[in-house]
């Protein structure tokens, strides 16, 4: 038998599910979170590679045209 002041299993199982739902909203912002730090840490990675994908063909056009090296 079960005493009076010990909550029943239902009540136990609701409280569960409010804490498991809490949990779950908290995971799905960390979620993206990280989604969202991972691509804008892709996007300043690759900005920059980019930018020096087309300045050094220029740099070099000029400073040849320059010195006249080549």
């Amino acid at each position: 038998m079960e005493p009076n002041n010990e909550p029943s299993i239902q009540e136990q199982l609701n409280a569960q599910q409010q804490a498991l739902t809490k949990i779950y909203t908290s995971v799905e912002k960390t979620r993206k979170y990280i989604l969202w730090t991972g691509i804008v840490s892709a996007v300043m990675f690759l900005l920059p590679l980019i930018g020096l994908a087309i300045a050094v063909p220029i740099f070099m056009r000029n400073l040849t045209a320059v010195t006249g090296l080549f």
